[in-house]
């Protein structure tokens, strides 16, 4: 469950955030609207998700020779004003390689967040709105609700500063993703290997 500080000290700027030591239990803490806001470490059941999404991108990237696109689980990723935002995705894909622990947002080609029930629509719709101020190309949100059986995976093209459904899937069989440097095809369906 992402909860933002009960009594927040702020607003913090992104050069606050970047010299912040991260927290020692493996939480995340992200600057939202120049607040800090702390997230629990990810589940097992989160991590097996991005984990997937993580070789279906470097699969597809390999397949179309794109030895230029860098696909990173878990690194800062700095927006600035007026966003006043530093967020820590479940995946992004770098237009440089990953050399630091983090990036500027003109640096990332797709964004990937894999939501919880804990995350909030208001957070959800910050941080989307984040991206979008910040030109990121591609996002996807993958919605893993309470059971990997009714997962969604929803890809969006940014168009005139605003995202834009281009496609959706399901753990139903393969699908192709245009919403992305390249076509990516995935089976959210392998996912439901994660129960057996």
């Amino acid at each position: 469950m992402s909860a933002a500080l009960r009594h927040p000290i702020g607003p913090y700027t992104v050069e606050d955030w970047l010299a912040m030591d991260p927290p020692p239990d493996g939480s995340r803490l992200e600057l939202v609207l120049g607040y800090l806001h702390v997230t629990p470490r990810p589940s097992g059941q989160h991590q097996y998700v991005s984990s997937c999404l993580v070789q279906w991108l470097r699969a597809a990237f390999k397949a179309e020779g794109r030895r230029d696109l860098y696909v990173v689980p878990e690194v800062g990723v700095r927006i600035s004003t007026p966003w006043r935002a530093g967020l820590i995705p479940d995946v992004v894909v770098l237009t440089r390689r990953p050399d630091g622990a983090d990036f500027a947002a003109g640096e990332l080609a797709l964004v990937a967040e894999v939501w919880s029930p804990g995350n909030t629509a208001a957070e959800r719709e910050t941080k989307m709105a984040a991206y979008a101020g910040a030109g990121v190309p591609f996002v996807w949100t993958v919605d893993q609700g309470h059971d990997l059986a009714g997962l969604t995976l929803t890809a969006f093209r940014l168009t005139s500063g605003q995202y834009v459904v281009e496609n959706k899937a399901q753990a139903d069989g393969p699908t192709v993703i245009t919403a992305a440097p390249v076509p990516v095809t995935l089976d959210l369906a392998q996912l439901l290997d994660y129960r057996s």
